[in-house]
């Protein structure tokens, strides 16, 4: 009781104002932190809407004991203070975010002709850092390009000024193989070397253009006084350049400086791609995945994402491209929801790299563990179904007739999202006539469950039907007359638009094209189809061949069945010529089926 009155008095005393609200347990201990944009009206929300809709948010109601909150000027500060909150105290109910500071930079050395080196931690000694790189394979492969257009000093003396002129230097093997020019005896003045810095620091940034242009100016001036063998140095260097420049852009270049997030989401887990792009070359990408813990939607998780990779890879794009609004407000941003063009290209290019990586983890845990991968699976089942269980074992019916004729049906079963080849069954339509698919889906149910129930089988948690309403309420007949409506789950399928239906409810529901429950209903649908359809030819085939060898008179059932044998088929049985009959049934006969095909 003295609980319940502490958590009333405080949420009541709450400020309309932006900030960041802390919920303490028992132990005094910080278990989530959350940011708002009017701080009574969110923090209430946990209190006074009913929490039995999600399990994780009741669970964490029950262990608040104290509140305490931050206010902060605006909600993109309030969302800044929640991020570096939850990264400093790690809360439980928290999606997890983790700052990892072992990324590379590129450094370039705060000295006298700066080296160019890597390292994995910033130190503030005036040194101009770039990164962090996550791939170490794209940092090499610029470093590799600046080794080969500039020659730059790798040792670690200290050229002074006084140094130099003192000739306390003697020139090293670098310098011997051309890849260094000596300044440490005064061969390379400060000038010159410094130049070639700053064309390093745009290379680095992506401006790979501005160096092209000065080198070709370089080259001209070359040609203009016929120096030509330093002419041919520069247009080599123009040619690499140009050719790292050509495998690094995407897109349009006038792209100059943009940031790229998309994002996909399943049961347990949000991923989250980040994509920097500099006069359309992408010069950094990274993905992270976030573990949800009270089912947060893909807008916050994105959001989170958005100021954590931005402060992680430094980013000052005032331009990001999303794939979809974010009601947060940035003032100093512009957020883009591209619908063509050369940002919808980097958009789905983002949104392929984050569900390949996606893909790729489901694949390990699959390998790892595979009843865990299952389990989720089935977990997303549910919820997407909205089943009271996971849909272990599920059975799919399929109806298929030919102009009316040769009614059949299939069943197939899955069970642990994986076909049970030995479980599946045809059904020949007994009571039916002409095409009727609701009075033939009305009938297989029946005799399917009314079957399982003599006999004792157990039920399947999910029943699929290979259509829309009127095939499911066909069904629905069925499991009435049986009494099992309610007792198990059931929708259809309709192959147009993949429309899921429920019972009761004319509206139906529609699952992304991407999610796993509506790629499992569509296997096992598919499934049934291919089923029912090489049944149904079969016994197409069997009641062609009755009709049209049988009807010749002296020709019986086993003397069709000796010609079917070998020729496989009545088409060819009708090509065939009268000797070729006569070896397999008899002059007599032979002369029959000539006859009568003539």
């Amino acid at each position: 009781m003295e609980k319940t009155e502490h958590i009333s008095a405080i949420v009541k005393s709450l400020p309309d104002n932006p900030g960041v609200y802390q919920y303490y347990d028992s132990e005094g201990k910080i278990i989530y932190v959350g940011k708002a944009k009017n701080l009574k009206k969110r923090v209430s929300s946990y209190f006074n809407k009913d929490q039995s809709e999600n399990g994780k948010t009741q669970i964490l109601v029950k262990k608040i004991v104290d509140i305490k909150f931050i206010i902060v000027e605006t909600e993109l500060d309030a969302l800044l203070l929640e991020n570096n909150l939850i990264k400093k105290y790690q809360p439980r109910y928290n999606v997890l975010l983790k700052d990892d500071k072992t990324y590379p930079w590129i450094c370039i050395k705060n000295e006298r002709f700066p080296r160019v080196i890597t390292t994995r931690y910033v130190v503030k000694d005036g040194s101009s850092y770039y990164g962090p790189y996550a791939s170490v394979k794209v940092m090499h492969m610029v470093l590799d390009l600046i080794r080969k257009l500039f020659k730059l000093r790798n040792c670690n003396l200290n050229l002074s000024d006084k140094n130099v002129t003192a000739n306390k230097f003697k020139v090293c093997l670098e310098y011997h193989i051309g890849n260094c020019k000596a300044p440490c005896i005064g061969k390379e003045n400060e000038e010159e070397y410094n130049t070639t810095i700053l064309a390093i620091k745009e290379i680095i940034k992506g401006n790979s253009t501005v160096v092209a242009k000065h080198l070709k100016q370089q080259l001209q001036q070359h040609v203009d006084k016929l120096e030509f063998e330093k002419a041919e140095l520069v247009k080599a260097q123009i040619d690499l350049l140009e050719n790292f420049q050509s495998r690094s852009t995407v897109v349009n270049p006038s792209i100059t400086d943009v940031d790229v997030f998309s994002i996909v989401t399943d049961e347990k887990n949000g991923y989250v791609n980040f994509l920097k792009v500099i006069n359309g070359s992408i010069i950094q990408g990274h993905t992270i995945e976030l573990k949800k813990k009270l089912d947060e939607s893909p807008e916050e998780l994105l959001t989170l994402a958005i100021i954590e990779l931005r402060e992680r890879f430094n980013s000052t794009s005032k331009e990001i491209i999303v794939p979809f609004s974010i009601e947060t407000e940035f003032p100093t941003l512009t957020f883009t929801v591209p619908q063509r063009g050369d940002k919808k290209h980097l958009l789905e290019l983002s949104e392929r790299n984050v569900e390949y990586y996606r893909r790729e983890k489901i694949k390990q845990e699959n390998l790892v563990d595979p009843e865990r991968h299952t389990k989720r699976i089935l977990e997303q089942m549910k919820k997407d179904l909205h089943l009271t269980e996971e849909p272990r074992h599920i059975e799919c019916f399929d109806n298929s007739n030919f102009q009316g004729a040769y009614p059949v049906a299939a069943m197939t079963v899955f069970k642990d999202c994986k076909p049970s080849k030995k479980d599946y069954r045809h059904f020949n339509i007994k009571t039916v006539e002409g095409p009727d698919d609701f009075a033939s889906m009305e009938e297989i149910i029946y005799r399917r469950y009314k079957r399982v129930l003599e006999e004792d089988q157990s039920m399947p948690q999910l029943i699929v039907i290979d259509g829309g309403k009127g095939q499911l309420s066909a069904a629905l007949e069925s499991l009435d007359k049986l009494g099992l409506r309610g007792k198990v789950a059931i929708i259809g399928i309709a192959k147009k638009l993949e429309e899921i239906y429920f019972p009761g409810d004319s509206i139906p529901l529609y699952l992304d094209k991407r999610s796993e429950t509506l790629k499992i209903i569509q296997q096992i649908r598919d499934e049934a189809h291919r089923f029912g359809i090489t049944h149904h030819r079969s016994k197409r085939d069997k009641g062609t061949l009755k009709t049209e060898l049988t009807e010749i008179k002296g020709i019986s059932t086993s003397t069709s069945q000796k010609l079917l044998s070998h020729f496989k088929s009545v088409k060819r049985i009708k090509e065939a010529s009268e000797g070729d009959l006569e070896k397999i049934i008899g002059k007599a006969k032979a002369k029959l089926l000539i006859d009568f095909y003539k």
